[in-house]
């Protein structure tokens, strides 16, 4: 994981282009570059700001920018945080949202000291709620989120188990 530099904009757009991947994510599929232009600039800016952020998801054995993954405060204001990740289609099944999960929950309950991290997840997104239920998250209520319905998944720090090797299994460069 590293901060999303000028570089990764197409291959990030193509990523965010592709309707099956956006299915459950935010607004949907980008239809244009500036969009991913203007999610990248934010998520930089909040990165700047806070120390935390989404940043870029690049494959170890290839090297290759294969998504996001990050924490965000819930709701646009916290106290609490929100995990998520976007991962290209071509990696799916093969564990890379519950490695960054740990890493990220790793991370949140370490030096970001947070309290309780949160997850919004459509009900028909059985991968990734089933992703969360690995990272020890569990059903916290309903709340509709752009303009549709969502499970809330939580995890309390008292209830937070790290995964051995979390830190180690996956590199976390927040600041770049």
């Amino acid at each position: 994981m590293r901060p999303f530099v000028a570089a990764d904009h197409d291959t990030i757009h193509a990523i965010y282009a592709d309707p099956e991947v956006m299915r459950y994510v935010g607004n949907g599929a980008h239809r244009t570059p500036a969009d991913t232009r203007a999610a990248l600039r934010s998520y930089a800016d909040a990165l700047a700001a806070r120390g935390f952020s989404f940043v870029a998801v690049v494959e170890r054995e290839t090297g290759e920018l294969v998504g996001d993954a990050g924490l965000y405060p819930f709701a646009g204001a916290g106290p609490d945080l929100e995990l998520g990740y976007t991962l290209a289609r071509r990696v799916w099944g093969r564990g890379y949202a519950t490695e960054l999960g740990h890493v990220l929950l790793a991370h949140a309950f370490g030096p970001l000291r947070a309290e309780r991290v949160l997850a919004q997840v459509e009900p028909d997104n059985h991968g990734s709620r089933r992703v969360l239920e690995k990272l020890g998250m569990t059903p916290r209520g309903r709340r509709t989120t752009y303009g549709r319905p969502h499970l809330l998944y939580g995890i309390e720090r008292a209830d937070y188990e790290p995964s051995p090797g979390a830190t180690d299994s996956a590199q976390v460069n927040a600041r770049g």
